[in-house]
């Protein structure tokens, strides 16, 4: 059973910083992209960040590059995103995830597996 654990979030006022964690069972986690979205209320879930098997290569949406950075320890089958320079529309649950195959990492369907999210709240 693949279950993915996400951890970290909380209440942060603006220009704060937070470190989520996601640590993975159930899978061979170095096989697999792992990938963050956010959902804030009413939204559709949006992409934030995926970061390749071995880690090298990281993708960011626009909104967050230069503030988030992702990265993973395979031994640990933990996956991180370290968010500083927080703002008000950061605010959402964000959400861990874990695709083997995908073409572009930025479409949520294509994930194979999810966690449970974290909430994040900044305040301003």
């Amino acid at each position: 059973q693949v279950r993915l654990v996400e951890s970290g979030g909380g209440l942060v006022q603006a220009g704060g910083s937070l470190r989520l964690s996601c640590a993975a069972s159930g899978l061979t986690f170095s096989n697999y992209t792992m990938g963050w979205f956010r959902q804030a209320p009413g939204k559709e879930r949006e992409f934030v960040a995926a970061i390749t098997r071995t880690g090298i290569m990281i993708y960011y949406t626009d909104s967050v590059k230069g503030r988030f950075t992702a990265s993973r320890d395979n031994a640990k089958n933990t996956v991180y995103l370290q968010m500083v320079s927080l703002k008000p529309e950061d605010t959402a649950v964000y959400y861990c995830a874990a695709v083997r195959r995908s073409t572009t990492f930025r479409v949520a369907r294509e994930y194979d597996y999810w966690g449970q999210g974290t909430q994040v709240t900044v305040s301003s």
